[in-house]
């Protein structure tokens, strides 16, 4: 499966019932709540990274991907435009990235 097709699959998913996919509940309580179980998965990906524990990183973040999506979906955000985003800054060392950005 590549992010793509996981993010086709969420997609289709929202307009299901929330009583029968997870994907559709969650959307349907809001960007808030779908940044705030991103937020939660991105934790226990730390923590399992801390730990290395190779095989719970890896479900974790599983997780961390697909909550990310969510998250994107429930704001209108497609995957293409991250992945435009990546590839503007392609062959820019971070650090001028960075220091390009507007102060906020």
């Amino acid at each position: 499966m590549t992010l793509d097709d996981l993010a086709a699959t969420i997609a289709a998913r929202a307009a299901a019932d929330p009583d029968s996919s997870w994907t559709a509940r969650l959307l349907a309580k809001g960007p808030e709540k779908c940044a705030e179980k991103f937020g939660e998965e991105a934790i226990e990906a730390i923590i399992e990274a801390v730990r290395d524990d190779r095989a719970a990183l890896t479900r974790e973040a599983a997780d961390v991907l697909f909550h990310l999506l969510v998250m994107l979906h429930s704001r209108g955000i497609a995957l293409s435009d991250v992945m435009d985003e990546l590839g503007r800054r392609q062959g820019q060392s971070g650090l001028a990235e960075k220091a390009a950005r507007p102060n906020p």
